[in-house]
């Protein structure tokens, strides 16, 4: 009877192995599957840029303003209408790659991206909201502040790495040994106090 009931323990924890498995597989199905779908939309999304960007084509010549249902372009101070929207196209395009390459990119220096991105987004919306006609001038200033903050932060990144991965330091470990050690240091202070009363 013993035997019998060990070995009906055992098919049940086997079942709910089997049953955590098959539930790890369908997580890691659906994450497969939502990977795919990205990753092509992406890929779609970049091959078909030119067409993209040679919707400038499509703009009347002969007004400058045009409504559609989903937006409305002025021309700016442009030429005409198609020129306004040859530039808003010539600036969206690299912003849109940028964002996409920034979204996409897993090596440990993408945070860099972020400033070309930004140059090419203080671009954009200068090209829309400017009535000057002054454009691409300005915009270089506007960096400033932000690579002043991404470009310690990819500094401080490699350095971690460079001592982690080259140098085989442990910041971590370290930093146990230091506390352990500022520990040891409390005790002994509040023995020698201790003692003294």
């Amino acid at each position: 009877m013993q035997t019998k009931t060990t070995h009906t323990k055992q098919k049940k924890e086997s079942i709910k192995v089997k049953s955590r498995s098959q539930v790890t597989n369908k997580k890691n199905k659906t994450i497969l599957r939502r990977t795919i779908i990205t990753n092509t939309i992406v890929a779609i999304l970049i091959a078909f840029t030119p067409y993209i960007f040679q919707l400038y084509e499509y703009a009347p010549e002969d007004t400058n303003k045009w409504e559609t249902f989903l937006f409305t372009i002025e021309d700016n101070n442009y030429s005409d209408l198609r020129t306004a929207f040859w530039v808003y196209m010539s600036k969206f395009i690299p912003l849109m790659l940028m964002v996409i390459w920034f979204m996409t990119c897993n090596k440990w220096w993408y945070h860099v991206i972020l400033i070309p991105t930004a140059m090419f987004g203080f671009q954009f919306f200068s090209a829309i909201n400017d009535k000057s006609g002054i454009l691409d001038v300005v915009e270089i200033y506007w960096l400033l502040p932000i690579m002043m903050v991404i470009i310690p932060f990819v500094y401080l990144i490699r350095i971690k790495l460079m001592d982690k991965l080259v140098h085989g330091i442990d910041l971590k470990k370290i930093n146990a040994e230091l506390a352990e050690y500022e520990r040891r240091e409390l005790e002994q202070q509040n023995l020698i106090k201790s003692t003294q009363k």
